[in-house]
């Protein structure tokens, strides 16, 4: 079997699986049992089902009745991946998880096993919600995603998985910044320069880093930490000149009589001396 290369692969015997929809044993009203079927009709009716039906259940029953009828088959086999897509299409994610993980059990040099390990990360990464939520599944997908990267770093699932990374990366900072803001917003600034340091420090990669430090400059000004508000504008203004909150934070500086500077010998001082030499983002 061809390797999978995306859910909708599996379904491409729609046509050849209408012939049995009127079968006896698939709704007929001459029923006959599934034992009287061959592994690979009630395979087809599963991917019929599948792509017909608006619930994936019917499909996956037939999928499940292949590995009960023909459980050392090679059509056992591709049932037990689609069970786990099905799942997975039904939002079943735990489910899904299961059934990827027995295939990776079971089969863990398939060509297929790729599909069901990106299958694994993605019942995390699509259940990642808006960023007021709980990030636990963030990191959960992202260690899923990692895991595929690692593990198949030449497959069409490790280029997915490397830009769903990134992604799930972005809202975990997206995150940090929510909650700085939420304290600078109530003047805790200590607090809020934690979340930001965070951001800076861990997720420099993402695209909050300009903000977050530009909202360093803005509590360190309000807490009279002069030498660090103009090294965090400075480094803002060595990566991000172009970004309005480079703009916001000389200002800022400005206002007070200060310029951007890398001052000081803080930690804001050493990404600076870092940056420098080309160690920093």
């Amino acid at each position: 079997m061809a390797g999978v290369k995306s859910g909708a692969r599996f379904l491409g015997m729609a046509l050849v699986a209408a012939s049995l929809a009127g079968c006896a044993g698939f709704g007929g009203s001459n029923e006959k049992p599934l034992e009287s079927y061959t592994a690979e009709e009630i395979y087809k009716q599963g991917e019929l089902k599948l792509e017909t039906e608006r619930k994936p259940d019917e499909g996956i029953r037939y999928f499940q009745e292949v590995e009960r009828l023909y459980p050392y088959s090679e059509y056992a086999k591709r049932a037990l991946i689609m069970q786990a897509f099905g799942y997975h299409k039904g939002k079943k994610y735990e489910e899904a998880r299961a059934a990827s993980q027995r295939f990776l059990d079971l089969y863990p040099g398939d060509e297929d096993a790729p599909y069901a390990l990106y299958l694994m990360a993605l019942s995390f990464y699509d259940q990642i919600d808006e960023v007021g939520r709980d990030q636990g599944v963030t990191f959960q997908a992202l260690t899923g995603m990692r895991d595929v990267i690692e593990t198949y770093p030449d497959s069409d699932y490790a280029r997915s998985a490397m830009l769903k990374f990134d992604l799930a990366f972005d809202h975990l900072a997206a995150k940090e910044m929510e909650i700085g803001r939420y304290y600078l917003k109530r003047g805790n600034y200590t607090a809020a320069i934690n979340r930001f340091r965070t951001v800076v420090q861990d997720y420099q990669t993402t695209s909050h880093t300009a903000e977050a430090l530009h909202r360093l400059t803005e509590s360190y000004l309000a807490l009279g930490f002069t030498d660090e508000a103009q090294t965090s504008a400075a480094i803002l203004g060595f990566n991000y000149q172009s970004s309005p909150f480079y703009d916001d934070s000389f200002r800022l500086l400005k206002g007070k009589g200060l310029a951007p500077e890398a001052k000081g010998d803080g930690w804001l001082a050493r990404i600076y001396r870092q940056m420098l030499r080309g160690d920093w983002i």
